[in-house]
């Protein structure tokens, strides 16, 4: 995905203005982390009823932070040379941070996700190394190929299913987390195939079908919740995913309207947003607890405050 969106509609375009703090934070698009942050209290949460042990949890929750800035970091480095000419002020074609440092920090952060997924048992490092393997796919190979929305979906889904990997039964593969995480990776998917020519005028066929495909993870979310066992927060969380569902759907038909960059990009910055509402939810309905999933949606908060400053996409 590309970097900024017009000024008329959200985020200010990226200059390479400010100190290599600053750049850092823009190479690994600090607001985006909350989403995958979000996931892995989902997938704990699908599989215990609470965030015991928290050490574990921990290292289930910081392995991912690595490995999705590794996965930010390669997607710069290895579209340095289109960045060059489409967007400057990024931080390696602006100079700010080398392109050989920029790897190397990527390559480390990797081998700590790995490090600290093993940490938290055989099974976690097992689906950190699949995740691993999606984003160096996704960034360093396929990406501008028809298959890379189902690698970056795929991404998604296995992001869900490490904070599920430390499931006290060993049932990593079956629901619910793996009927969550299909409909997560759906949406992603989706979401990466509408956001595909985001820094230009999109054509509007690929944002009809793309938003299909989002819809098509939205609504096998709703069917996880609906054919779940007889639950108290059935028809709050029905009604959230409802109103969330609305709201992407008016974004879609609006960039889909008059496919600009402006309007494409922030129903993008929009559903990235939303992934942290959609799994606040999940947790509401799979665990009954209110907190936990007020503790959740609250990672919107740091996420839509750092979205105005640095932006998402």
């Amino acid at each position: 995905m590309s970097d900024s969106e017009n000024t008329s509609e959200t985020d200010s375009p990226e200059r390479p203005t400010g100190g290599k703090g600053l750049a850092l934070l823009q190479l690994v698009r600090i607001p985006t982390v909350f989403t995958a942050m979000a996931d892995i209290f989902l997938g704990f949460l699908l599989t215990r009823p609470s965030l015991a042990p928290v050490d574990t949890f921990a290292f289930l929750l910081a392995a991912s932070v690595c490995i999705y800035w590794t996965g930010m970091i390669l997607n710069d480095y290895f579209d340095r040379d289109v960045d060059s000419q489409e967007r400057p002020g990024r931080p390696i074609p602006s100079g700010r941070i080398p392109a050989g440092s920029a790897l190397k920090l990527g390559v480390m952060l990797n081998v700590a996700g790995l490090g600290l997924a093993a940490c938290a048992g055989q099974l976690s490092l097992q689906i950190a190394l699949l995740l691993t393997l999606c984003v160096w796919l996704y960034d360093g190979v396929l990406k501008k190929t028809p298959v890379a929305p189902l690698l970056m979906g795929s991404c998604r889904l296995f992001n869900v299913l490490l904070g599920a990997s430390a499931s006290p039964t060993g049932a990593m593969w079956w629901c619910p987390q793996m009927h969550v995480a299909i409909g997560l990776g759906i949406y992603v998917c989706g979401l990466t195939w509408f956001a595909r020519q985001e820094a230009k005028t999109s054509a509007r066929p690929q944002l009809i079908s793309a938003s299909f495909v989002i819809n098509a993870g939205l609504a096998t979310l709703f069917g996880f919740v609906h054919t779940a066992p007889d639950n108290s927060q059935r028809e709050t969380a029905m009604f959230v995913l409802a109103v969330i569902s609305v709201t992407i759907v008016r974004r879609l038909l609006r960039a889909i309207s008059q496919p600009e960059p402006a309007r494409v990009q922030t129903a993008i910055k929009m559903m990235l947003l939303s992934l942290i509402m959609l799994d606040a939810t999940l947790i509401l309905f799979a665990t009954g607890t209110p907190a936990l999933a007020i503790a959740v949606a609250l990672l919107m908060v740091p996420a839509f405050l750092l979205a105005r400053w640095i932006p998402m996409t």
